[in-house]
């Protein structure tokens, strides 16, 4: 390789990307070849996962296609797809389009997720009522966050000293909340109270 390609415009973009985001916040599907299936749920899981983490910007990579049998990336359509999505469920606070094969995006506060009602637009799969006795089989540090984060919600909502019934009804509220918005695997309940003391935090900052 000359001095002059390793001076080109591509190779330029790419090492400011790896000075910008790094490999702990660049999701590269492009080199892992999904489908555009599996490339959803990939991205979906990946993105909550770094929403949660505290990122506050991440880019994917999806490639443009150009060499693929149908002339197109049907992972980029599937992320131009899902982007939106995750935007209405305040999982993105924004995205865009990077290059023609990349999309970066900004991560809404974790706070959001407690706050936020579904939207009526997301399809969601039916739920058993989340009561108290619900809660019991949670780990009690995961059961203290939910309780640290419902009485701040409350007192963001003027309710400066909330019973033991209202206390209850937001920490089940609260906990259906984030439930749905963390992906499912055998660290979910490391990640609810990962997102729960970073909803405190954000509380604590106003």
């Amino acid at each position: 390789m000359s001095a002059h390609d390793d001076k080109s415009p591509s190779h330029l973009h790419r090492a400011f990307d790896e000075l910008r985001f790094g490999s702990s916040r660049t999701l590269n599907l492009r080199a892992l070849q999904p489908t555009a299936m599996q490339a959803t749920d990939l991205a979906e899981r990946w993105l909550r996962f770094q929403q949660v983490q505290g990122a506050r910007e991440a880019l994917v990579i999806t490639g443009r296609g150009n060499r693929s049998i149908e002339g197109f990336s049907p992972v980029r359509e599937a992320i131009v797809k899902l982007l939106p999505s995750l935007r209405r469920r305040n999982v993105l606070s924004t995205f865009a389009e990077h290059t023609p094969g990349s999309f970066t995006v900004t991560f809404a506060s974790v706070r959001a997720l407690f706050e936020a009602p579904k939207r009526r637009r997301e399809k969601t799969s039916p739920e058993k009522p989340i009561t108290p006795a619900s809660l019991a089989a949670l780990d009690q540090q995961t059961r203290f966050a939910l309780q640290d984060v419902a009485v701040a919600m409350l007192a963001s909502l003027g309710v400066d000293a909330p019973s033991r019934d209202m206390i209850d009804d937001e920490m089940c509220r609260q906990f259906a909340q984030i439930s749905a918005a963390l992906p499912p695997g055998p660290d979910k309940e490391a990640l609810l109270q990962q997102a729960a003391q970073r909803a405190l935090e954000e509380f604590e900052l106003g």
